[in-house]
């Protein structure tokens, strides 16, 4: 398979709201040919509760604001420029420092993921997004660390 490249400005991408944070995706599967997905997040709201990828890695890179990792029983506070890497099968959280949003770039290998963040869009309902975790290899833990 081949693939041809991608060039996006600032802000493009296919967007989603995923438990009240701004995810856009920049690159997918399809984009990589099947090497990895590399998602731009906007933290607004509480982060991502903790939660078990067990057939993927992520690695983080914080391009703005401040953001609490907690990956295993580390938990490290990431800025600009920080970078983070997520074995898979860790448990890991993250959310903002303090009241202004944080951005994130997230690199998941193997691709695919993006599909549960579509599928989660705008849901609010905690039953619906275990459901669809449980289909995508996730373990949700517990509620989000705000």
């Amino acid at each position: 398979m081949s693939f041809e490249g991608k060039a996006l400005n600032p802000g493009e991408g296919e967007q989603y709201s995923v438990l009240g944070d701004a995810y856009t995706f920049k690159a997918s599967n399809a984009d990589t040919g099947g090497a990895y997905t590399l998602t731009e997040i906007t933290t607004i709201g509480d982060g991502a509760p903790p939660h078990i990828h067990r057939t993927e890695e992520e690695a983080f890179y914080v391009l703005e604001g401040e953001v609490k990792v907690r990956v295993g029983e580390n938990v490290v506070t990431g800025t600009p420029g920080s970078f983070v890497l997520i074995p898979r099968g860790v448990m890991h959280t993250f959310s903002k420092v303090g009241d202004a949003p944080a951005k994130l770039l997230v690199i998941i290998s193997p691709p695919g993921f993006e599909q549960f963040f579509k599928e989660i869009h705008g849901v609010t309902d905690m039953d619906a997004v275990m459901d669809a975790a449980q289909r995508h290899n996730l373990e949700i833990i517990g509620p989000p660390p705000g």
